[in-house]
């Protein structure tokens, strides 16, 4: 079954045409790797089927039905987790621990609940040693990581990655692409780093660009 389709998707930026009719789909448990040049479009693909820009042409459908209005798109919000490119974008609470908290408990899970949450994901990715530490005293890398396991933390159906593992040190490295390849959930993930491409060896959509 498919869960994520773009079709013929055209979007300007600031009048400037950056995407031109680009095609893919994702499958359930599918994972997609999006590569391209440096200011080819593929953020701004990301930030399209997130609804933050709007197409001048195409359409979007998730598990078949076609997103159109901010409504739609609230709704998928808290379906597709989306980790920003700049990681400073997205970390907002006072603590790691909170951090991973917020959306769970957004959605009105049990505090309990959270706790195992918060629990499971520190040991996932190794950053038990983090959970009290202030997000803004965090390294680069510290924060690419904490912000991916934000995201986790509201079980989403979708994970879109924008450079996950940029900045990231070796261990570190080895954690998420680990994760990422024992992960069910579909993934689209861009990136240019051909270590990350290799290592995954998934399906690969080439954004050409303007």
């Amino acid at each position: 079954m498919e869960v994520l389709r773009v079709e013929d998707l055209w979007v300007k930026v600031e009048g400037r045409e950056v995407l031109k009719g680009v095609n893919f789909s994702i499958k359930e448990r599918e994972k997609v790797l999006i590569v391209g040049d440096n200011g080819s479009g593929k953020t701004t693909l990301a930030e399209t089927i997130m609804g933050f820009i709007r197409p001048d042409r195409g359409r979007i459908l998730f598990k078949g039905k076609e997103l159109k209005g901010e409504e739609d798109f609230n709704q998928i919000r808290r379906k597709i987790g989306y980790c920003f490119q700049n990681p400073d974008e997205q970390l907002f609470c006072p603590t790691v621990e909170e951090e991973i908290a917020f959306a769970p408990l957004a959605l009105g899970k049990k505090r309990e609940e959270v706790e195992e949450i918060v629990k499971e994901l520190l040991k996932t990715f190794q950053i038990e040693h983090l959970r009290e530490r202030p997000t803004h005293k965090l390294s680069g890398g510290e924060k690419r990581i904490v912000s991916v396991a934000a995201v986790l933390s509201m079980d989403p159906e979708v994970l879109i990655l924008d450079e996950p593992t940029l900045g990231l040190d070796r261990k570190r490295f080895q954690i998420l692409s680990s994760f990422l390849k024992e992960t069910e959930i579909p993934v689209l993930l861009i990136t240019h780093e051909k270590e990350l491409i290799e290592h995954l060896g998934w399906r690969v959509v080439r954004i050409e660009g303007p």
